[in-house]
C-alpha cells in the first residue's frame, strides 16, 4: 500500500502563508513530519498558481528534496508548473492529476509519458463526479486507460482514482468508490493501480470519529 502525505496543501492557512513568504523551513518541517509518520510519497498542492506557478513549484520541490528522499506528487492545474517540478524531481514523480475532461485528457497524459512520471487519473468527466461505480469504471475503461495507452504510458504508471465522497451528506455514495476499485481490479487485465483521497470520507465529521471512520473505510 502506498501512503501519500497530503498536508502540504495551499488551502491550509499555514501552508498558504509559508508559500507567500517562501518559508523553506516551514515547508521542510511539514515534509519531514509526514515522512516520519509513514508517508511514502508527498503531495505538493500549490493550487492554480497561474502567474507564479513555475517559481513556486520549483522552490517547493527543491525545499522538500533537501530534507527527504521520497517521491513527490505534483498537484496543480498549471501544467507548466508541473513540468518545472518534473525537471527537478530526483525520483519518479506523480502528476496529480488528469480527468476525462477533454482539455485535461488531451494535455496531461503526454507530459507524464514524456517525463516517465506516474499519473493519477480521476474517474470523472466534464459533468463532474458520476454517482455510480459503473459510471466511474466506464470512464476509466473507455477514456482514461485508452488515452494512457495511446501516449505510451505503462499501466504500472497509471493510478485510477474512484473519487471518495464524504459520509456527511453523501453517505449513500460512499460504497460506489469501493465498488469501482473492485471492478477495476477484477475486470481489467492488466489492472491499473488505484489511489484515493481516503480522508475525504470523514470530511465534516466530528473530530473524535474521523480516525475510526478512515480506518474502517480503508479496510
Amino acid at each position: 500500500m502506498l501512503i501519500i502525505g497530503e498536508n502540504i496543501h495551499i488551502i491550509a492557512p499555514r501552508v498558504k502563508q509559508a508559500v507567500q513568504d517562501r518559508d523553506t523551513a516551514a515547508m521542510q518541517k511539514l515534509a519531514v513530519s509526514q515522512v516520519e509518520a509513514g508517508a511514502h510519497l508527498l503531495d505538493l498542492n500549490i493550487g492554480p498558481q497561474k502567474r507564479q506557478g513555475i517559481e513556486v513549484m520549483s522552490w517547493l520541490v527543491d525545499a522538500v528534496q533537501e530534507v527527504t528522499d521520497v517521491s513527490l506528487s505534483l498537484d496543480t492545474t498549471n501544467l507548466a508548473a508541473i513540468e518545472a517540478g518534473l525537471k527537478l524531481a530526483k525520483r519518479q514523480a506523480v502528476i496529480n492529476s488528469t480527468s476525462a475532461e477533454p482539455e485535461r485528457l488531451e494535455k496531461v497524459p503526454p507530459v507524464a509519458a514524456a517525463y516517465g512520471a506516474k499519473l493519477i487519473a480521476l474517474t470523472m468527466g466534464k459533468g463532474g463526479i458520476p454517482l455510480t461505480a459503473e459510471e466511474r469504471v466506464t470512464i476509466a475503461i473507455e477514456q482514461l486507460v485508452p488515452r494512457a495507452m495511446e501516449v505510451g504510458l505503462p499501466m504500472d504508471d497509471l493510478l485510477l482514482d474512484p473519487l471518495v465522497l464524504t459520509v456527511a451528506g453523501c453517505q449513500e455514495y460512499c460504497p460506489h468508490a469501493v465498488e469501482a476499485v473492485r471492478y477495476i481490479k477484477q475486470g481489467m487485465d492488466p489492472a491499473p493501480q488505484t489511489v484515493c483521497g481516503l480522508s475525504n470520507v470523514a470530511n465534516h465529521v466530528p473530530a473524535e470519529g474521523r480516525s475510526l471512520l478512515n480506518r474502517v473505510y480503508l479496510v
